[in-house]
């Protein structure tokens, strides 16, 4: 009995771990930054331009009898223009409506900043924005003039590389056949003159690969190498009379001949008339 009692007291004491449960910390929300929210219409004064062709002394636009489409809303809403209104809609409106007229004088219309109205009346809801009428906005002038300008000096720096061949089939699309009388000088500052007058044009007929087909036609025919019939619709050999091919109804004969050029018979005849040339 002793025995079993020291040996009770021998043995160790067995520990209870405990697990350690860890409080979360919170972290105190910060605050969202938030942007502050840009007015939907900037207060300034405006001004407003006719569109071209039209530079009377005084010219007065529509201010009643229009209808703006409500997108909100699904459907087209009466609109007028009432400097004693707060709101261009006839729906909205309250108490006397008094039409105000809207008159530009040599072209133009000064709006100050305090006619909010009228603004909104012109730049959003008139039907006839930017078709009878403009609002001037010099950042967007300048983008459109600096494209202008950049595409103006990328057409007159391909102008100046051009072989004399490439001048001559883009400006005898401009000058006719009044090119083959031309210096090749004359040739080189007209084209000039036509890149840098008209750039877009210039470019899209450079990049056009039947420009320069429709020249070698019209320059083998003044060289009496092929022939056109005087009604225009059957190409011949001027040696033999053989008729090469016959232009498509209601199409330009030179263009419909560019196109013929790139057939597999088209394009034997075009070695065939290009070693002429050059004989």
């Amino acid at each position: 009995m002793a025995k079993k009692q020291t040996a009770a007291k021998a043995a160790p004491k067995q520990e209870v771990e405990v697990p350690v449960v860890e409080t979360p910390v919170v972290e105190a929300l910060k605050p969202k930054k938030t942007e502050p929210k840009k007015p939907d219409w900037e207060v300034k004064d405006r001004v407003y331009y006719l569109t071209r062709h039209r530079t009377a002394l005084s010219y007065s636009i529509k201010s009643s009898g229009l209808y703006f489409f409500d997108k909100e809303k699904g459907y087209e809403r009466e609109i007028k223009y009432c400097e004693n209104q707060r709101t261009p809609f006839i729906d909205e409106m309250q108490g006397d409506q008094r039409l105000s007229h809207i008159m530009f004088r040599n072209g133009a219309l000064y709006v100050p900043e305090n006619k909010v109205m009228l603004q909104k009346f012109l730049s959003i809801y008139h039907p006839l924005a930017d078709e009878l009428f403009y609002e001037y906005k010099p950042t967007k002038e300048a983008e459109s003039q600096l494209d202008r300008l950049e595409i103006e000096a990328d057409a007159l720096i391909l102008a100046r590389s051009l072989d004399i061949d490439k001048m001559e089939a883009i400006m005898r699309v401009e000058l006719g056949s009044k090119v083959s009388d031309m210096s090749s000088k004359e040739l080189k500052r007209d084209c000039l003159v036509f890149a840098k007058r008209n750039p877009y044009l210039f470019l899209e007929l450079l990049e056009d690969d039947n420009v320069e087909l429709r020249n070698f036609g019209i320059k083998a025919t003044e060289a009496r190498v092929i022939e056109l019939s005087t009604d225009q619709r059957t190409f011949s050999w001027v040696t033999n009379g053989r008729k090469l091919m016959t232009v498509p109804f209601d199409e330009h004969p030179y263009s419909a001949l560019a196109a013929w050029f790139k057939t597999d018979e088209g394009m034997e005849i075009y070695s065939n008339i290009e070693k002429r040339l050059n004989m």
